[in-house]
């Protein structure tokens, strides 16, 4: 079942007086799965960032459309979009520049609640949600009694744990993951990709994965889509993309990434 889907999608930027506009979208097409993670590369400037801004609908297309469970986003009311705001939740590269450090953690995760549930808002203290904000915290691996510190208090590999933890509060069937374990050190690293993949497995998440660490993709990812100047220029089965690419640009990306094993380097260089 596809569960996110988009047509045609362009976004254009104005550009000044006598000017042709930049065109940071052009013409994306692509669905994802139910379930299935699926990995969005390229190098900077490529159109990654714009494309998750107007899947999330944090930007307003120039043309074409996002679909979400087979609803076109452009059509709902403030009101249904925000019930389906529920539902497409990010996780950011930053997490410290994404928390506001004069909350607690408990108010951190349970912002989502409160935003969204007027049966809870203004009372993020009472007793039921900080047993809630517990069970997230428990979810992505950390003890409920942290709640009552602070952000500076943790280190980075915690501080992303805690914005899974809220991005989770609202039970989304979408995660989009932006660059979510580049600030992290390659340890802590993994051990936040397999706490992302045993929620994907427990809860029946869909990822939209966006990284330029192209080993993490090929660990993480089902399918991997192909970003340069805004369009997508290969898509297909992620064993399909690293092991037999069919577009210059990424065996390009593919021959930047060291090898840490020099005979499979040169067999890769001499294919």
């Amino acid at each position: 079942m596809t569960l996110l889907e988009l047509r045609g999608l362009r976004k254009e930027y104005g550009g000044r007086i006598g000017q042709a506009a930049t065109v940071a979208v052009d013409g994306v097409s692509l669905a994802v799965a139910e379930g299935e993670t699926l990995a969005l590369v390229g190098e900077s400037g490529s159109g990654k960032t714009t494309l998750v801004r107007l899947l999330l609908r944090l930007t307003e297309p120039t043309a074409g459309q996002v679909l979400f469970d087979g609803g076109d986003l452009a059509g709902l009311t403030p009101a249904r979009l925000r019930a389906v705001r529920r539902e497409m939740q990010v996780v950011l590269q930053d997490p410290y520049s994404s928390m506001n450090p004069r909350m607690r953690v408990t108010d951190i995760v349970a912002e989502p609640l409160v935003t969204h549930d007027p049966a809870v808002r203004g009372r993020a203290r009472r007793p039921g949600l900080r047993e809630r904000v517990g069970g997230l915290l428990e979810a992505v691996g950390l003890p409920a009694a942290v709640q009552d510190r602070y952000p500076h208090e943790f280190s980075g590999g915690q501080r992303q744990r805690i914005s899974i933890a809220r991005a989770l509060a609202l039970e989304p069937r979408l995660l989009v993951l932006d660059e979510p374990t580049s600030a992290l050190d390659v340890s802590v690293q993994a051990q936040v990709l397999d706490l992302l993949a045993e929620l994907q497995r427990r809860r029946g998440l869909t990822y939209v994965f966006v990284s330029h660490n192209l080993a993490v993709v090929r660990a993480v990812a089902d399918r991997v889509a192909v970003m340069r100047h805004g369009r997508i220029v290969e898509i297909g089965p992620a064993a399909q993309v690293f092991d037999a690419p069919g577009h210059a640009y990424t065996r390009a990306l593919l021959d930047a990434v060291p090898d840490p094993d020099p005979r499979r380097a040169r067999r890769r260089k001499a294919g």
